[in-house]
């Protein structure tokens, strides 16, 4: 017991340590985060009471991007989540999509963590949408990196609901 207690301990300050400080504040919680397949972190995290949602992405010394700026009960605003679940299994083409999105000048960003029964596919990350011609790159995320869910967003009201589906 004491030997899992020990484990239990330094997986929780090795997070810490992977995300640091930059990525998530003393009075803040983890929603979802992954590493990228290129080494980067993103964070979707919120206030512990609920006062604010932020997104931070970058490598592990330096936040490359954080929005909004402004970290208030208005940024819950900037936000949507929309998402689409088809139970079922491979028998019914089974589907379970997650997205995140939000917008800054001309560029959309979409968190995703998508499954598909058929091939049992996994997959997470983000994708960067130009508005000014639809193209749009992929950021493929380490699904074994992955901390929490966008699940719960389908019953905390605090967040827009989006119908725009990704996939």
């Amino acid at each position: 017991m004491k030997q899992l207690t020990i484990i239990i301990a330094f997986l929780f300050f090795s997070n810490c340590y992977l995300f640091g400080q930059k990525y998530v504040l003393n009075n803040e919680k983890i929603i979802y985060s992954f590493q990228t397949n290129n080494g980067k972190v993103m964070t979707l995290c919120s206030d512990k009471m609920g006062k604010y949602i932020v997104y931070r992405f970058g490598t592990k010394e330096s936040i490359e991007l954080e929005f909004p700026k402004n970290k208030d009960k208005s940024s819950w605003n900037k936000f949507e989540y929309s998402y689409w679940l088809r139970g079922g299994g491979v028998e019914n083409e089974g589907i379970d999509l997650n997205y995140v999105a939000f917008i800054i000048e001309k560029t959309k960003y979409v968190i995703y963590d998508t499954y598909f029964a058929n091939g049992k596919k996994y997959e997470v990350g983000i994708r960067v949408i130009n508005l000014s011609n639809n193209k749009a790159v992929k950021i493929i995320g380490n699904r074994k990196t992955q901390k929490g869910t966008l699940i719960d967003f389908r019953f905390d009201k605090l967040i827009k609901e989006g119908e725009e589906l990704y996939d």
